[in-house]
């Protein structure tokens, strides 16, 4: 889970969206469903896999708590955000040449 072929899916996308701030499972699958305009429902069984494979790259970690695992919060790293950054980057550019190429097509 996360890149094919360099690009986040679009879970992975929104949950580091989400991670910007420091957020609990329940308070991502929420956050989630708002940015995508309720397109996106997240399962817990897919935002728990996303998050360890997150944690394993070191794109998101885990904020020590009051030791009540369930209510464990998680924040983007540096790298995190970098790969933000990137998929962002890329994202802009597929909108960018998708306009000029629709631009062009009704000229």
């Amino acid at each position: 889970m996360g890149t094919i072929n360099g690009a986040l899916t679009e879970a992975v996308y929104y949950i580091l969206l989400s991670l910007l701030q420091p957020m609990h499972g329940y308070g991502i699958m929420q956050n989630v469903e708002k940015l995508s305009g309720g397109r996106l429902h997240m399962a817990a069984g897919t935002l728990y896999g996303a998050i360890s494979t997150m944690l394993e790259k070191g794109w998101i970690t885990a904020l020590s708590g009051d030791g009540d695992s369930r209510k464990k919060e998680y924040v983007i790293t540096d790298t995190g955000r970098e790969m933000l950054r990137a998929e962002y980057k890329r994202l802009r550019e597929l909108v960018d040449n998708g306009r000029a190429a629709l631009k062009e097509e009704e000229v």
